[in-house]
């Protein structure tokens, strides 16, 4: 071992590419284009978003539009909201069908939900609880490969046989979290083990509260508060790389549970997944390092330092402001940060919630002193929804896996999308820019 690893130093030095190559090329890395937007690589009828405008060639910031289907999700959120109900079974009906539900099929629908929510205990005991690992995203990636092996038609590409399995996994996934997170407090923390049969007379985000808390108590704010977190995470484009992974993988004619385990280890990723939690840990280390919450210059001036990476991470960034397609204001955190402050408030937290908002105003004002031009930086949907779980009383090492919770509706309406209309293998092109050379036989190298 000691013999190979001291080679390894010539990957480095052998996939080394020069910069200036992918302009000579007109590559387009990270498949976007110079002015930042995507490569246009799909069409999809499933969501929207719309973070600007190009007019006669210029950028236009506007305030940022989310569409499930064609709906406005302002719209559709305000609709269950007004009504004093939760959201997430309607809203990912709509992104799974097309159309939003009448009372009858809604019914249906999460009927259908509720009774595949459980796996069965050899399936708990064989997956789950003998092959723990400390991340429970591996653990759901490994679980939903695990769930080909019950399925009796598992590459069947039928619309119907698609949607089935699709049920099967949105339904189970709450149930796949809640267990990996108690196996892993188990085994590596000495904490009980508690497992609890889901129930079928409790809403989707009601039941995993259920599963998740020791007691299985919770609040009605609190579960209200998760299902509109989650409705507001259902989709979000084709081009967010775990979707684009589930086109990627699909379009091979791989089998849904091959596809999914793809996009959960696409997410995984800390660039794609992981931003909630980045903005929880810097907050962390705000509210240590600034004394008077309450000061505005103090704050200010600590925003200073994390941009001229003297601060926190050293990263030089301020998480969960920006993003890489909205300008003036990201329409999730919009509806969230409402949301926030009413849950602020129940918890007793509300000093909290006006450092963020203080964090939100004061970040332009910070980054135009430290770059020296001004921006137009608003929060992204992860800059509150950390906060929102924290005072949810959720682990930390649960946000991305509720990301999956969420997202895997839209993965498997993309997977169906792309299963009836792609019709060709996703494939790129890369352009080999390495020298050529002559072969020398083993005994004269």
């Amino acid at each position: 071992m000691e013999k190979i690893s001291e080679l390894f130093d010539l990957v480095e030095q052998n996939d080394n590419i020069i910069p200036e190559l992918y302009n000579k090329y007109n590559v387009k890395r990270g498949l976007r284009n110079p002015d930042g937007s995507g490569v246009l690589v799909g069409l999809t009828n499933i969501s929207a978003v719309f973070g600007f405008q190009i007019i006669d060639e210029d950028t236009k910031p506007i305030d940022g539009q989310l569409y499930y289907r064609g709906y406005s999700i302002k719209d559709l959120v305000d609709g269950f909201l007004k009504d004093k109900r939760q959201g997430f079974d309607e809203l990912s009906f709509l992104v799974l069908f097309g159309k939003l539900p009448n009372k009858d099929e809604l019914e249906a629908y999460s009927e259908t939900l509720r009774n595949h929510r459980s796996v069965s205990d050899d399936f708990n005991k064989d997956i789950i609880l003998t092959h723990t690992s400390k991340d429970i995203m591996n653990m759901l990636a490994r679980s939903v490969l695990a769930l080909y092996k019950e399925d009796d038609n598992p590459d069947d590409l039928s619309t119907s046989n698609l949607m089935m399995q699709s049920l099967n996994l949105i339904a189970k996934m709450p149930t796949l979290i809640a267990y990996s997170h108690r196996a892993i407090k188990y085994k590596y923390h000495g904490k009980p083990l508690i497992v609890r049969y889901p129930r079928k007379d409790l809403s989707t985000v009601d039941n995993f509260m259920y599963l998740m808390r020791e007691s299985g108590e919770y609040t009605k704010i609190e579960a209200d508060t998760l299902d509109l977190c989650l409705s507001l995470h259902i989709d979000h484009g084709g081009g967010n790389n775990s979707t684009f992974t589930t086109h990627v993988v699909s379009s091979s004619g791989t089998d849904t549970y091959s596809t999914i385990a793809a996009a959960i280890g696409s997410l995984k990723g800390p660039l794609h997944g992981g931003a909630n939690r980045w903005v929880t840990d810097m907050m962390d280390h705000v509210k240590n390092y600034v004394e008077d919450w309450s000061d505005e210059g103090q704050i200010k001036e600590y925003l200073i330092k994390i941009l001229k990476r003297q601060a926190f991470d050293r990263s030089g960034k301020i998480y969960g402001l920006g993003h890489a397609v909205y300008t003036k204001s990201d329409p999730r955190a919009v509806i969230l940060k409402q949301k926030a402050e009413e849950l602020a408030k129940d918890k007793d937290r509300y000093d909290e919630f006006k450092l963020y908002d203080a964090i939100e105003r004061l970040t332009p004002e910070a980054f135009e002193e430290v770059k020296g031009y001004n921006m137009i930086i608003g929060p992204n949907v992860d800059f509150y929804s950390g906060f929102v779980y924290d005072c949810l009383n959720l682990p930390r090492e649960i946000y991305t896996p509720l990301f999956v919770m969420a997202r895997i509706v839209g993965w498997c309406a993309h997977r169906a999308e792309e299963i009836r209309n792609g019709k060709k293998i996703i494939r790129p092109a890369y352009k080999n820019v390495a020298y050529f050379k002559n072969y020398q036989n083993l005994k004269d190298r």
